[in-house]
């Protein structure tokens, strides 16, 4: 277990970390698997997409640290097998998702699924057009149990294909490998269907399966190659002799699609932050229950610094501000980490909310609806206050007040996390259950319900009450172990990477790529008017 005094990592050896691990899901099934493709006249999933978008520095990846560390029984499944993310085609923002068949022959395990269900969340929330370029040796059987039956499993893609046909929504598909059973529906239910040449196949059952059901012989290029479905069966639309012509096919597709509403939110040219993002790095501090002031980092964040406070003397412990962020006007929501004073003396601790922060959030989410502003929210959250005033106070209700008016928001939402996001802290600061367009998080941060020197705690006085129920006695010496053995335990599932392997963040991002990330996502719910009118329902005042 770390020590109090065992020096904790550096922002810098954070950032390498992360880079390190971004190399390492990159390469997918691995340099090998990577020939193998090559070898076949394919590209790999990271390439198609490379090639097909306007600007590589422009795609915005969703859910890179998807299944990390997750399956290694199976051999690990990096990225779930599929690459997601926001990039522009011909000039139009779009979803693009492209299944790795360096992974497993891009078959689909229970995260593949989650990711390929978020990834069309997206895009259905924002209205965006969405590609899939297809090469999925289907559903990986030995946890079929995991992914095939239910509500968000497998099948559920199928639904949304056709919800977001009903709703406008481009899709197309291109056939560039396998797409097999089940998995056969999802390019064909799509607007337009592609097929390379040779490498693509789509059928129900392949070679083998139709032997063994119904004693055909047959090989998989006459039962459902290109030829046969763009000549015979009229499945597909149309073939092309490989990878890059198919790609080319689907740019001019794009480049012919016609306008469309916007939602109307306000930007004007950005202007630089205040402070460099080499100073943000360095504003944030290594010791992460060391206060600091959040209004610097919004400085590092904010065009030109600059942000008009909404009651800024009143609910100290959260920071609500109107600014802009690369030129789009955003309401923040952050929590502040250094001990205020408020007018009546009294002293409050950092990044906890009370119940004054709690009123006025709820009122500041209501004035931003209402302007038809977008919020980030910046979680650096222990939770809300406890103890005898805070719930004589009405903690609970100011609180129930802070979590309907962002639940009910219905301008979009997008969550940072650059610190801790604890407890109900985490809801009422916009977590994944509260639907944000977009959650991302600092390799700083750490997601649970509680700390882990004071989960580590408890879990210990439940285990060794436990024990002691039993009629075992425990040395001090085997409680120290113990506690070890659960603190370690805790702090891993504490890390950003557990959340982001399980899709409970969209990623993690360097702090410098903070105001990037932000504006990608507001420009991609710009795509989708807002049609619904704000109402909070009922609630105590």
């Amino acid at each position: 277990m770390q020590s109090q005094t065992e020096k904790k990592p550096t922002m810098q050896e954070l950032l390498e970390q992360l880079q390190a691990k971004m190399n390492e899901v990159k390469l997918g099934g691995g340099a090998k698997r990577i020939q193998s493709e090559h070898a076949k006249g394919k590209l790999t999933a990271r390439e198609r997409i490379d090639y097909l978008i306007d600007d590589q520095s422009d795609f915005l990846e969703i859910g890179a640290f998807a299944a990390y560390g997750m399956y290694e029984e199976e051999g690990g499944c990096p990225s779930a097998g599929v690459v997601t993310g926001l990039g522009f085609v011909s000039g139009r923002m779009c979803m693009i998702v492209a299944n790795d068949a360096t992974v497993k022959a891009g078959a689909w395990f229970p995260m593949t699924a989650k990711k390929n269900l978020r990834a069309q969340e997206i895009a259905m929330e924002n209205r965006l057009p969405i590609i899939y370029l297809v090469d999925s040796a289907g559903v990986f059987l030995p946890m079929q149990n995991e992914i095939f039956p239910d509500k968000e499993h497998f099948g559920r893609q199928f639904r949304n294909n056709a919800k977001m046909s009903s709703m406008g929504i481009v899709q197309v598909a291109a056939i560039m490998g396998s797409c097999v059973a089940g998995g056969a529906y999802l390019p064909i239910m799509s607007d337009e269907a592609l097929i390379v040449d040779k490498t693509g196949s789509i059928f129900l059952a392949g070679s083998y399966l139709v032997k063994a059901a119904i004693g055909e012989n047959v090989d998989n290029e006459t039962l459902g190659g290109a030829t046969t479905h763009c000549e015979i069966s009229g499945v597909t639309d149309n073939k092309y002799a490989n990878d890059q012509e198919c790609l080319n096919a689907i740019k001019q597709i794009f480049s012919t699609l016609g306008d469309h509403p916007k939602a109307g939110f306000d930007r004007v040219e950005a202007k630089e932050p205040a402070i460099s993002p080499e100073q943000l790095l360095e504003i944030f501090p290594q010791d992460r229950v060391k206060p600091y002031d959040m209004l610097e980092i919004l400085a590092g964040l904010v065009d030109g610094g600059e942000f008009q406070e909404y009651k800024k003397d009143y609910g100290k412990t959260l920071i609500c501000a109107n600014a802009r962020i690369d030129g789009w006007s955003v309401g923040i929501i952050a929590n502040q980490r250094k001990i205020v004073k408020t007018a009546k003396g009294e002293m409050q601790m950092g990044g906890v909310i009370y119940s004054d922060s709690a009123d006025k959030a709820a009122r500041f989410i209501m004035n931003c609806n209402q302007r038809k502003i977008p919020l980030v929210f910046i979680q650096d959250v222990s939770g809300f206050m406890v103890g005898s005033k805070a719930e004589h106070g009405g903690i609970i209700k100011d609180g129930a007040k802070m979590v309907n008016a962002m639940a009910n928001s219905v301008v979009p939402k997008f969550t940072l996390v650059i610190g801790n996001s604890y407890g109900a802290g985490n809801y009422a600061m916009c977590g994944k259950a509260y639907d944000p367009r977009l959650i991302v998080s600092w390799p700083t941060a750490q997601m649970a319900v509680m700390s882990g020197a004071s989960a580590a705690k408890t879990l210990l006085q439940i285990k060794v009450s436990s024990l002691k129920k039993a009629g075992k006695t425990i040395t001090e010496e085997e409680e120290s172990q113990l506690l070890e053995e659960i603190t370690n335990k805790y702090n891993e599932e504490l890390s950003p990477y557990y959340a982001a392997a399980r899709l409970w963040v969209d990623g993690v991002i360097d702090p410098r790529e903070t105001r990037k990330t932000i504006s990608l996502g507001i420009e991609a719910a710009n795509h989708a008017p807002i049609t619904e009118r704000f109402n909070v329902g009922v609630i105590q005042t």
